[in-house]
């Protein structure tokens, strides 16, 4: 790693002024040594280096500009660097001031950082607290929803940052504040085809929204329509009874022979869990009910492969055919459980990780014999 006399020549190539071809290969250099993490960690031992890139970030080279991002990127991916980017460097309103300029070519990469950065909650609270400031998360919002905001920019990865920032009550809060409709503009991404990226981070958004039990009536009303959105990536091209398809909310009666289901598995089950979040109270349980959701479910966990989805479908399958909880008990969230209790669901719960990751293995070494039965089948012939 470099001395500090290095280091400080270094620096002394980072300026406005430096040579264009010098400053490149500084950076260029910097770049390489952010690809693994002790070339990170020294990097963010020295806070005027970074400072010293983030303000090439306005370098007329769009090179040099590409260089100080992809290094940005690399530092925020390491969580334990973050507090020297936000807190030291101070990186947050340069990041958010180039994201609200519709032009800027390089929104994409500060939407990486940005995302990385507020990953885990401590520094969350802060990108938050500064966004508020500075832009304000219904114009974030905003701009993630205006696919032609920024011709340069496609603006993906804003959705796991709105995911990211939900994890904050605070933010949830804001997110479903009745007079805003924010979270309604949100709903139609959650089967966009264009990026699962995208898609991903406005389901998340929505999943963590669900913990606020107290706004489930308000999501499941006419008023934001929840239900239908997250139904619908779900949905396959199965027949129906007649029966069945009247009790479905429209947008899921009598769906074509050619629907296809989610694609990614992580996303299928966040939107179970989602699903499950909207049961934990009386209200949402008979929503689902009246809405017929079980047919849907039935279909879906008769074509799912991937063992923990399937096992997430039957937990909520259990909850809406299951007998209501008793007097006092209506809300899941706040029923108190003794401390006894609670161990014992944790030991359930790492038996059955265990039974679903034993099937998952299984499942796995099935399909790689009947490939190399098939592969042999095919040699023969």
């Amino acid at each position: 790693m470099l001395s500090d006399c290095e280091a400080a020549e270094l620096l002394s190539f980072l300026t406005p002024s430096t040579r264009p071809d010098v400053k490149g290969k500084a950076t260029e250099y910097i770049l390489g040594l952010s690809g693994n993490r002790d070339g990170c960690r020294f990097l963010c031992s020295k806070a005027d280096l970074i400072a010293a890139l983030l303000a090439l970030t306005s370098d007329p080279s769009v090179a040099i500009v590409k260089d100080c991002y992809h290094i940005l990127i690399n530092l925020s991916a390491d969580e334990t660097l973050h507090q020297v980017l936000v807190s030291k460097v101070k990186i947050l309103p340069v990041l958010l001031k180039n994201l609200q300029d519709p032009d800027y070519l390089f929104s994409d990469h500060i939407s990486t950082i940005l995302s990385n950065l507020s990953r885990h909650e401590k520094t969350c609270r802060t990108v938050f607290e500064v966004l508020q400031e500075e832009v304000g998360l219904a114009k974030l919002v905003e701009i993630f929803c205006n696919e032609s905001y920024n011709k340069k920019a496609k603006l993906h990865y804003m959705g796991p940052l709105l995911s990211n920032l939900t994890q904050l009550p605070e933010a949830r809060s804001y997110m479903m504040d009745q007079d805003r409709c924010v979270i309604q503009r949100l709903l139609p991404f959650t089967h966009y085809e264009g990026s699962l990226v995208r898609r991903g981070g406005v389901i998340g958004t929505l999943r963590n929204c669900c913990f606020e039990h107290a706004h489930h009536e308000w999501l499941l009303s006419d008023a934001v329509d929840i239900l239908p959105f997250l139904l619908l990536p779900l949905a396959g091209p199965e027949e129906l009874t007649e029966e069945e398809n009247e009790g479905l909310p429209v947008d899921l009666q009598y769906l074509p022979e050619d629907k296809k289901r989610e694609e990614d598995p992580d996303i299928r089950k966040m939107l179970l869990e989602t699903l499950l979040l909207l049961t934990a109270t009386k209200a949402g349980r008979q929503t689902l009910k009246q809405k017929n959701v079980y047919p849907i479910l039935r279909e879906f966990h008769r074509w799912e492969k991937d063992v923990y989805v399937a096992a997430a479908c039957e937990k909520l399958i259990q909850v809406l055919i299951g007998d209501e909880p008793e007097q006092g008990m209506e809300n899941l969230m706040e029923v108190e459980i003794p401390q006894d209790v609670e161990e014992k669901l944790k030991e359930a719960d790492a038996k059955e990780q265990e039974e679903l990751e034993r099937e998952e293995r299984m499942r796995r070494e099935e399909e790689e014999k009947e490939k190399r039965d098939a592969e042999g089948t095919d040699l023969e012939k």
